[in-house]
């Protein structure tokens, strides 16, 4: 009777062991599911945040996860982190120390994911933003690969119209660099890098036909570019849909006071 039962108890136990390996496996698997959504979870609550301009909201949900290896979470983190720089309310040391962290985290979205067109797009900004805390020449210097990091995003995606206008912004900046500048950037590069109001014009375009309408500081500097080139009228069109524009944020209405002004001393 002991060994007919015996065997039937190995049998029981090897069940019992092969249920608990097939729970393990069951449970290892859903932590891996859930861990997955828990990251889109995540990146939806941010860009809801985004889309609704609470800033210091995104920033605090997003930096809980400042150690993360998902690169769409960190590209997502390095843009918080300057809007919260941009603020009037931030302080003019939290605003050094928040460039700094974007950047870093731009880095880490890159090296987590090289195809990723954000974060290339993220570190370029954040790298010019770290330059208005070094000085004219490290900007300068930085000029080349912030613009290589903007052209690589619109490989990536060439729909997005942000980084299209952040090449025209480039553009338009060394066509408007004054000679002390200019000799910088001599000093710094064999061939220093040139634009002209005409190139920026038309990265400002594309962007435009990319997403109409979707950014007042595109109108504005379509508007300001206009003037640069003595085309008023073209230039009253663009200031006026800039002044127009509706102000979600603290930047739209900055927008709005500048195309005002231009608008009067034309």
């Amino acid at each position: 009777q002991v060994l007919r039962k015996s065997p039937q108890r190995g049998v029981v136990l090897s069940t019992g062991a092969f249920l608990v390996y097939e729970a393990h496996k069951l449970i290892s698997g859903f932590a891996e599911v859930h861990a997955s959504f828990k990251v889109e979870e995540v990146i939806e609550q941010a860009d809801y945040l985004y889309g609704s301009g609470e800033t210091e909201k995104l920033y605090r949900l997003l930096v809980q996860h400042k150690n993360s290896d998902d690169a769409e979470l960190l590209w997502r983190l390095a843009r918080a982190s300057r809007d919260l720089a941009q603020l009037s309310s931030t302080s003019a040391e939290e605003k050094r120390q928040l460039a700094y962290e974007a950047l870093e985290y731009a880095k880490k979205a890159l090296e987590k994911n090289e195809s990723n067109f954000a974060a290339h797009k993220w570190y370029g900004i954040c790298l010019s933003d770290v330059g208005d805390f070094e000085g004219i020449k490290t900007k300068i210097g930085n000029a080349i690969v912030i613009k290589e990091h903007f052209q690589r995003a619109v490989e990536l995606n060439p729909k997005d119209a942000t980084t299209i206008h952040l090449i025209g912004i480039w553009c338009y900046s060394f066509a408007e660099m004054p000679w002390y500048q200019r000799k910088i950037a001599a000093t710094l590069f064999a061939t220093p890098p040139t634009s002209t109001f005409q190139e920026a014009l038309h990265y400002f375009h594309m962007a435009e036909e990319a997403d109409p309408n979707f950014y007042s500081k595109n109108l504005l500097f379509l508007g300001k570019t206009y003037l640069k080139l003595n085309n008023k009228k073209m230039a009253l069109l663009w200031l006026s849909k800039a002044k127009e524009y509706p102000a979600h944020t603290e930047e739209d209405k900055q927008v709005q006071k500048e195309a005002l002004e231009l608008l009067n001393s034309i």
